[in-house]
């Protein structure tokens, strides 16, 4: 990593894949498809909720916040992404550096915290289907979305300002974009407030998957008290693509949190690869997981794509 005086530090450098160079070229096909398909994805989701009104229903407003923050999460990382992929365009400003990362991390805050009310719709549908509409109207369902966006931009605002006030002497970062704990690594002066507040941010989106792991615990005990096998396969099977969305999103996040926080030697491809999974992977595995496992989504776009061939 190259060692700077501090006014030498002018922009930060990010990298593609390590020992992969001379290769970034036709690496960026297959990314360029994932990025492709994964915003024409989410827009279709949004697309399809918006025009149809037998989908104006919370379940369906909850999947379309998913969506949007998916394509946040997509359209945060495009251009650094596809900049050093596709041109080998290493710099970043630092500015520009910060308010991308702020972005990113924005958008994983929100997507976290939308995966949390999700599942308590779901706990809510099965728990108690009679009140459902009653108690999550149009109304609420939108309050809670606008809450879900200020807790959001709250929590990140302090990131581009703290690490502003730090003083680099380091300049080379570990992405293909700029992440919180990847910048403040590079600051020669005290970095103490950053890391914990990180942390603190951290422990936020853990305590989110905590109670959506409570939650699925009282769900699973209200299926168990089912009488019919049917009806038991039936409410679980409701939940299956929130649980995959859940592990989507989840897994890279704490893996590469975890590789940063603690692992002492780290394999430069290993942390690149799980990074780069942890922002193509969820917003491009989503759309197609509900579109799968939701019937009425399904049915939806199969309907406007056969109306569209037979044009």
């Amino acid at each position: 990593m190259a060692v700077l005086n501090n006014s030498e530090v002018k922009l930060f450098l990010l990298i593609g894949i390590p020992g992969l160079d001379y290769a970034h070229v036709w690496i960026s096909i297959p990314i360029c498809l994932m990025y492709l398909f994964a915003i024409v994805g989410n827009f279709i989701i949004l697309f399809i909720i918006k025009t149809e009104p037998s989908l104006h229903e919370p379940m369906y407003y909850f999947l379309a916040m998913l969506a949007v923050s998916d394509m946040g999460l997509s359209l945060s990382s495009l251009p650094t992404v596809l900049r050093i992929f596709l041109f080998n365009a290493m710099g970043i400003s630092p500015s520009a550096c910060f308010a991308q990362e702020f972005f990113i991390h924005g958008f994983t805050v929100m997507e976290s915290s939308v995966l949390l009310i999700m599942s308590l719709d779901h706990f809510l549908a099965i728990h108690n289907p009679l009140r459902y509409n009653s108690i999550l109207t149009n109304r609420r369902v939108a309050k809670m979305g606008l809450i879900l966006a200020i807790r959001s931009i709250i929590l990140v605002l302090p990131f581009p300002f703290t690490l502003s006030r730090l003083i680099y002497c380091k300049n080379l970062l570990s992405h293909s974009y700029c992440l919180h704990q990847d910048i403040m690594k590079l600051a020669c002066s005290d970095n103490k407030i950053n890391f914990i507040y990180g942390f603190f941010v951290a422990l936020c989106t853990m305590l989110d998957l905590a109670l959506i792991g409570v939650s699925y615990v009282l769900i699973l005990k209200i299926v168990l008290c089912f009488a019919s096998l049917t009806e038991r396969l039936k409410a679980l099977n409701t939940c299956v693509s929130h649980i995959c969305a859940v592990l989507i999103f989840y897994v890279p996040i704490i893996t590469l949190a975890a590789i940063h926080r603690f692992a002492k030697r780290k394999n430069p491809l290993v942390t690149v690869l799980i990074a780069d999974m942890f922002l193509l992977v969820p917003p491009l595995m989503n759309p197609i997981v509900y579109c799968v496992k939701t019937r009425q989504i399904r049915e939806k776009v199969l309907g406007k794509l056969l109306n569209i061939c037979m044009r």
